[in-house]
């Protein structure tokens, strides 16, 4: 199991209004390299694309000037334009702003790399790594990783790495070449001035356990003690996918435990908002058993906020069938849907206001951009 380290960031998050979020439901196109599985199959195409929503986050045309979290998808951002990425946020991006993404597999010897050219933010995950090629042969495994940029109120670039923890399919096998690296270290992000409390897993993280004790339940005992020692909460929890079963039941077990079963003893997550980013239905290379559908993009608070059910092409609100939460569910196209995240937690019984709306919904232009949709 992994442990939570803390990580206070300078970033001035405005008091008294919501923040807002843009996330990329974009696709994934992964080769067929048998030793490194998750690779990208066309990098450099994949890379064009990305950068096109870079550079929509830098042009900020109408509302998007507000953005503070641009989220993209577990395994999108080719390992070669990782700096390219970041040397666009720390040159272009405004100060404040959060950017996470998910990278392409690698080897650890190359994780380790990136680790040490970041070392100042990332000390006791590369001391982690550092014992792991200490105890064994595995400087060959695997990684699967993600990235969080930030970039400060005062304009300085921070810059956070995180492995993923859970094992994925390729290691359902009996060869040990496919098996991945499991990180032990992942940050939770204590903003400062501002009491805004956040944190990313990749995927099936975020139901991990074993006979003992689970990821998740690691994540509501740190916010726990954060509430019961400085009355903060968690106030945010990101899950990047690139997942073909996005709605799978294991899924939404944890989803019930999380906001359902443990609230009543777990103040620090009773107001989380979850945001699950996965890649779009355009995603190819992945084998998976059974019916696979990419997509359904999500963003879940608790019940309290009791938003109507609510059908559009391109998303719909419901009750992910039954459970005490609100969710809003995108579709499997690939978009850009930017919301703004809840400021009050609780209906305010003098208002009939939605905590969480919707300011724009973006389609590839056909070209290389993005383009608005128009309402309705």
């Amino acid at each position: 199991m992994y442990r939570i380290v803390d990580k206070p960031i300078n970033v001035e998050f405005p008091q008294g209004h919501h923040l807002h979020a843009l996330v990329c439901q974009t696709p994934n196109h992964v080769g067929d390299d048998p030793c490194l599985p998750c690779g990208l199959a066309e990098p450099e195409k994949q890379w064009l694309h990305l950068r096109s929503i870079f550079q929509l986050a830098v042009a900020a045309p109408g509302n998007l000037k507000r953005l503070h979290f641009l989220i993209l998808p577990e395994s999108v951002v080719p390992a070669d334009r990782v700096e390219d990425a970041l040397v666009l946020i720390r040159d272009q991006f405004r100060p404040n702003t959060v950017t996470i993404f998910g990278v392409e597999h690698v080897r650890l010897t190359r994780y380790l790399e990136f680790l040490r050219r970041y070392r100042d933010d990332n000390e006791e995950v590369l001391a982690s790594v550092r014992e792991d090629l200490a105890s064994g042969d595995v400087e060959g495994v695997p990684v699967n990783w993600c990235v969080t940029a930030i970039k400060e109120a005062d304009g300085r670039l921070r810059v956070f790495l995180q492995a993923k923890s859970h094992p994925f399919g390729g290691e359902e096998t009996i060869d040990s070449v496919h098996d991945l690296y499991r990180g032990k270290v992942f940050p939770l992000f204590r903003c400062t001035p501002v009491g805004f409390n956040f944190t990313t897993m990749i995927c099936i993280d975020y139901i991990y356990r074993d006979l003992y004790r689970s990821n998740i339940s690691e994540v509501i005992t740190r916010a726990n003690q954060l509430f019961f020692q400085t009355r903060q909460r968690l106030d945010l929890l990101v899950v990047l996918e690139c997942n073909p079963k996005p709605e799978h039941p294991a899924f939404r077990d944890v989803v019930n435990g999380f906001y359902g079963e443990y609230l009543s003893r777990a103040p620090g997550v009773r107001e989380t908002v979850t945001i699950f980013c996965n890649t779009s239905e355009e995603t190819t290379g992945i084998a998976c058993k059974g019916e696979c559908t990419y997509g359904y993009s999500s963003v879940i608070i608790h019940g309290s906020h009791k938003i109507n059910a609510i059908e559009f092409a391109d998303f719909a609100s419901d009750d992910f069938d039954g459970l005490p939460v609100c969710r809003l569910r995108f579709g499997k196209e690939s978009r850009l849907y930017y919301f703004n995240l809840p400021l009050f937690h609780e209906l305010d019984p003098r208002t009939t206001r939605f905590p969480l709306k919707i300011h724009g919904i973006y389609r590839p232009d056909g070209t290389s951009g993005w383009v608005q949709m128009e309402e309705g």
